[in-house]
């Protein structure tokens, strides 16, 4: 009966797709150092993730650079926001059998490879510019104001990669960052960094590293935490570190699609405001006036001694 019972339990397992995520992504490519791509973050439904990302990469990569000539239906076959379960996993098994194909696996446009992390993808990119496709991505959503992915949260352009140690780190940016900020070149910037899986590299060390780099390259760039107009990514996996730098950052809410398509928020009226303010400061001096016109006529010199009191109270309090 027991053997009955383990038979059955298999069976259920392979049926129900037990183990599949681990048994699909073991025999995938993962992420190296090397490479470069597009790390997407995704809400627990890494599957449906990608099937998204391929749809909405391919839509704005064909009319950025055309259609891709090797292209084989992958990421295009549904391009509904409503698409089933059944039909995500039939687009993944067909991803998957291409990317495995070695005639075609080198060449494609766009790999879904493991990133190391839950709720990450790796989305390596050829023949193509990752930063500007993603700008250009956020750009349209922010304008727009269309949603176009479920389970999307962020999209970070990745153009560097090396190894994930401090003095890997500040001797590849050394080189990596003199397009944007090497004398004559200067901008304001802040750093953005995180890590996963990876417990060696101290968050405040690594900004406070990376930030002296900056500094001596051009004395100029300033540090601009609210509205920079550079921002320098550093997202660290395992032993690999990712690095772009990336504009318009803070105005496409870090780069997530799902907070750049949201209404912003209405800015308060300022001449309501102004007028609302100005009451309070219309009744004081109407106040102050006929408090000076009554001294004046009593001809009280008490008035004007306590008037200095309280001048002089209010700079001191300053």
């Amino acid at each position: 009966m027991s053997a009955v019972q383990n038979e059955s339990r298999k069976r259920s397992k392979k049926r129900y797709g037990g183990g599949h995520h681990n048994k699909r992504w073991k025999g995938s490519r993962e992420l190296e150092v090397g490479m470069e791509g597009i790390l997407i973050t995704c809400n627990m439904n890494e599957r449906k993730c990608t099937a998204e990302a391929f749809n909405l990469l391919n839509e704005y990569a064909d009319k950025l650079y055309g259609p891709e000539k090797l292209q084989d239906d992958t990421g295009s076959s549904s391009e509904e926001d409503e698409a089933e379960e059944e039909d995500v996993d039939v687009a993944l098994k067909k991803e998957v059998a291409q990317l495995q194909a070695s005639g075609t696996k080198q060449e494609r446009r766009f790999q879904a490879l493991d990133s190391g992390a839950n709720n990450v993808i790796f989305i390596r990119t050829q023949n193509l510019e990752a930063d500007k496709l993603v700008h250009h991505i956020l750009s349209d959503l922010h304008t727009t104001k269309k949603k176009k992915s479920r389970v999307i949260l962020r999209m970070l352009p990745v153009t560097g990669t090396c190894k994930a140690f401090q003095d890997d780190m500040v001797k590849y940016l050394t080189t990596f960052l003199e397009p944007w900020f090497k004398t004559p070149n200067c901008a304001t910037y802040q750093i953005a960094f995180k890590a996963r899986n990876s417990s060696h590299n101290k968050r405040d060390e690594i900004i406070k590293s990376i930030a002296g780099l900056v500094g001596k390259l051009n004395p100029k760039n300033k540090v601009d935490l609210t509205n920079p107009e550079l921002t320098v990514i550093v997202e660290v996996i395992k032993a690999v570190c990712c690095i772009s730098v990336v504009k318009d950052y803070t105005l496409y809410r870090k780069y997530n699609v799902q907070e750049v398509v949201k209404e912003d928020a209405p800015k308060p009226n300022v001449t309501t405001a102004k007028t609302d303010t100005d009451k309070p400061e219309q009744k004081e001096r109407q106040i102050s006036e006929e408090t000076k016109q009554e001294g004046e006529e009593e001809n009280d010199k008490n008035v004007p001694q306590d008037n200095k009191e309280v001048d002089k109270g209010e700079g001191e309090g300053e």
